[in-house]
């Protein structure tokens, strides 16, 4: 298992998912990726779209408007 991690600080959707699918691809299953975010609505999406991809998903606030959302991923 290796950690990642994606610098997605000052970056508005899409970007941070398309750089989150594109990450994931090149990560093996019980890699993880650590997500960097700021973005609210990146927030949303990128948790979103890890989980209906199967992977587990934690969030965590690291501070105020700032997130870390942890991916590991499973296939």
């Amino acid at each position: 298992m290796a950690e990642f991690t994606l610098d997605c600080m000052g970056e508005a959707c899409p970007v941070p998912l398309m750089r989150t699918e594109k990450k994931m691809t090149e990560l093996n299953v019980g890699d993880v990726l650590v997500v960097a975010i700021d973005h609210s609505c990146a927030m949303k999406n990128v948790p979103e779209w890890a989980r209906k991809q199967g992977h587990n998903v934690e969030i965590e606030e690291v501070d105020d408007g700032e997130w870390e959302v942890i991916i590991e991923k499973v296939k």
